[in-house]
């Protein structure tokens, strides 16, 4: 792996299917998918990977059983007490990202506060996509530009975004064996590498990441030009 992307986003999909077919309930699935993005994050800042980004829960999971969301708020509020001290011993610097305005205040106080408490940290940065939807991010960005008054550019759009703080995703990552964003980081991800894994979030390992990694290198990224625009550094010897 001669070219590890800074920025890798996933999707987490697959902790239902996963809880499914071992006939436990869905919170199941979510829990085991904790324990996977604590494996993710581990080994993304071992490769030296610079930002971790993954869709925890969009604005259209609401639309789910009202069990299954009331399980997956409470697992969250947990997670937050369990994971924070650990992530912030390891170094990994916390930004949450969406719209809280409908989360409980009790949620929005521990949110805040993981990001106070993390805020200097450098080793890695992981957003956590929680109540987000890209839709909603290009909207409320607009929404901003709008009440102070700037002219709605490409530049002042993109500043305006839930993800200004960092840079452009270089690779996203969907395990599940889906093939759709989801409404995942529209605006962002314009031209992010995509890599789509058949195996379930609650599976996803070490060595797949290391496998979407090594697929990630072997691309050509053009962001519009032709290979002969190319300097000789950036063309790999496989283009996919």
């Amino acid at each position: 792996m001669n070219q590890v992307p800074h920025h890798i986003a996933v999707v987490m999909d697959g902790n239902g299917r996963w809880a499914a077919k071992r006939c436990l309930p869905r919170v199941a699935g979510h829990k085991q998918g904790v324990a996977s993005l604590r494996r993710c994050v581990k080994a993304c800042a071992q490769r030296d990977v610079g930002v971790l980004t993954v869709f925890a829960f969009s604005s259209e999971n609401w639309n789910r059983p009202m069990e299954e969301v009331s399980g997956l708020m409470s697992l969250f509020a947990v997670a937050l007490g369990r994971e924070v001290p650990r992530l912030h011993a390891d170094g990994v610097q916390l930004h949450f990202v969406g719209d809280r305005l409908g989360l409980s205040e009790k949620l929005v106080a521990g949110i805040e506060s993981a990001e106070r408490a993390t805020a200097s940290n450098s080793r890695l940065i992981l957003n956590i996509c929680f109540n987000y939807g890209g839709r909603w991010d290009i909207v409320q960005a607009a929404k901003k530009l709008a009440d102070q008054g700037k002219p709605v550019t490409e530049e002042n759009l993109g500043a305006a975004m839930a993800m200004a703080h960092v840079a452009d995703p270089d690779l996203v990552i969907r395990t599940g064996a889906e093939q759709r964003i989801s409404n995942f980081l529209l605006w962002q991800a314009a031209y992010s590498e995509l890599y789509f894994s058949e195996r379930l979030w609650p599976e996803f390992d070490e060595a797949e990441l290391d496998l979407a990694i090594e697929s990630y290198s072997k691309r050509q990224r053009r962001f519009g030009k032709t290979s002969d625009q190319l300097p000789p550094s950036t063309v790999s010897p496989v283009v996919g």
